[in-house]
């Protein structure tokens, strides 16, 4: 979740163009992942998601491509302030 996340507050600050929903998608397959190893133990990504979770990787990996440093700092800043906050999640759809 760290890189989607990352993602996330990267493209937020001007670095990339993926859809919220495709942030989303990744988060509620890191969910179902868990819940899922919760009740059976098997720790295994839904198929469904998983081109997702490429196609952000790939972003995340052309942010650090060309983000500043600072850019990228900030992001881990704004990271470890949403997992301070309790809330459930940083990603918006709406915006």
């Amino acid at each position: 979740m760290r890189v989607v996340y990352l993602g996330w507050f990267l493209q937020r600050a001007g670095y990339g163009a993926c859809p919220a929903e495709q942030f989303k998608i990744a988060e509620y397959g890191v969910e179902a992942t868990l819940a899922r190893a919760h009740e059976c133990g098997e720790w295994q990504l839904p198929d469904e998601t998983i081109v997702d979770f490429e196609a952000l990787l790939g972003l995340y990996d052309s942010q650090l491509a060309s983000a500043p440093l600072h850019e990228v700092l900030a992001a881990e800043r704004r990271l470890k302030v949403f997992l301070a906050s309790g809330a459930s999640s940083p990603i918006s759809v709406t915006t």
